[in-house]
């Protein structure tokens, strides 16, 4: 006996073509981003730029726009790989209505509008703010090294560049002597009037590298002589306000670039720097989180491998982003320092830095080379410090500390960011860029919680 199975119409034409809005389900991911991205951004800064009538008519702004930030909800940034998905994925499919763009159109758009798809995340916060998925009771400031679009053996040191600029120019000069000879030599087997004066390829691309070098070991010497004279005007200024220092009869040194200090080919704007699988070429990806709903209320992306310098102006880009500063703020031994909590008290923040690496924070134990000298120094001139302080408030609190929500925000949405989503290393090169690409990621993760909001608020109200 057959069995009966359920009727296969893979060939049957359809009486009517079907919506591509009904490709998906109207509770989907892709319905709810591409809702968001016409009904609720302002998208005014990118439509401007499309003025002329001339050429052929380009993709709609407002789809291109819905196509990356879906993209990114899903853990696709290539170009090539969006693309790909547009034509193998019907999710994808229901936002270009059937009409895929190339990849390169793709990029183009997205390298044009950069800064325009930058300023996105304002706007996806204050939605977030407005869902009730923003407290700014506590919020957790962390950082994490994302790689850099350049390999670290890419990168040469100062000391290095002097040594193999003389090694380069040797070679070039050793090939210019071998290409006269070889001139000579075919004048005379072939006459003067035939041509042998090119110099092969290999030549040319090696004095191209040579003077790349060159312009990176000014760029470091330019640094070093800003550091200088940064430090220098630091000094004046504590000379007025009576400080004693050494002086010199003799005339100061010129700067000079550190022989350690290293500059990358292929992004010169990346730094080396130590994350938990060694030394990478990296940037430092900034963030701060909301205990309501892990909603990224403010982010940025350094250059500087050290946290510290950042915990205010991450503070700051809170309060420009939301109108408001939070009632408490959490941050790990990286951000500790006496001016950091001074700021902070300044602006009416119960923070909970902690002040050392240990098992367990609240003991206090172990503190970092930083604090312990902090507090060494304390105890020479019999004063307390707020890191001292700060230490006992977190040693005080206990398990039950504010200060436990520190690993329970940040942490988890790096998890997301890097594992769920795979966003391990910037495609882009360059500060501006990689900040604006920061921004765009940060937003997806922001719409992600938006979308489980808005989904959790219909559950209960059904």
């Amino acid at each position: 006996m057959s069995k009966t199975f359920r009727a296969w119409k893979i060939d049957e034409r359809l009486l009517l073509p079907a919506s591509v809005r009904d490709f998906v389900d109207r509770k989907h991911l892709a319905t709810f981003i591409l809702g968001i991205v016409r009904d609720e951004l302002d998208l005014t800064g990118i439509m401007s730029c499309y003025s002329s009538e001339k050429g052929q008519p380009p993709f709609h702004p407002v789809m291109m726009t819905a196509l990356l930030l879906y993209g990114y909800c899903c853990g696709i940034y290539s170009s090539r790989r969006l693309a790909k998905a547009c034509g193998d994925r019907v999710d994808f499919m229901s936002i270009v209505a059937l009409d895929p763009p190339d990849f390169r159109t793709i990029a183009d758009f997205r390298k044009r509008h950069l800064q325009h798809l930058r300023e996105l995340f304002a706007q996806v916060l204050k939605l977030c703010d407005k869902a009730g998925l923003v407290k700014l009771g506590h919020v957790a400031i962390d950082g994490s090294k994302i790689k850099a679009n350049a390999s670290k053996h890419k990168a040469m040191s100062y000391g290095r560049m002097e040594a193999r600029a003389r090694e380069l120019d040797a070679e070039v000069e050793k090939w210019f002597a071998a290409a006269e000879a070889t001139d000579a030599e075919e004048d005379r087997l072939y006459g003067c009037d035939q041509r042998g004066d090119e110099l092969p390829d290999w030549v040319a691309d090696k004095q191209k590298r040579a003077e790349r070098i060159r312009a990176a070991k000014a760029e470091l010497e330019a640094e070093a002589k800003a550091a200088a004279e940064a430090k220098a005007k630091a000094k004046a200024e504590a000379e007025e306000k009576g400080k004693d220092h050494k002086q010199s009869g003799e005339p100061p040194a010129p700067p000079s670039a550190d022989p350690k200090a290293q500059k990358n080919f292929t992004d010169p704007e990346s730094r080396i720097m130590k994350g938990k699988d060694g030394f990478v070429q990296a940037y430092n990806g900034q963030i701060a989180v909301d205990a309501q709903a892990q909603i990224i209320v403010a982010q940025d992306v350094t250059q500087c491998a050290a946290d510290s310098p950042h915990l205010i102006p991450m503070v700051d880009g809170i309060e420009a982003n939301l109108g408001g500063r939070p009632e408490q703020a959490s941050a790990d031994s990286g951000y500790c320092s006496e001016a950091n909590l001074e700021a902070m008290e300044k602006r009416n923040i119960d923070a909970y830095v902690a002040t050392g690496r240990a098992k367990h924070a609240a003991t206090g134990e172990a503190a970092t080379a930083s604090a312990a000298g902090v507090a060494s120094s304390a105890q020479a001139t019999q004063a307390p410090t707020r890191v001292e302080a700060m230490r006992q408030k977190i040693k005080s609190g206990g398990y039950a500390s504010p200060y436990r929500l520190r690993k329970q925000l940040p942490e988890p949405v790096f998890g997301q960011i890097k594992e769920a989503r795979g966003f391990r290393q910037f495609l882009m090169r360059g500060i501006e860029k990689v900040r604006a690409e920061w921004a765009l990621v940060c937003t997806a993760h922001n719409l992600l919680k938006l979308a489980q909001g808005r989904r959790l608020s219909a559950g209960m109200q059904g």
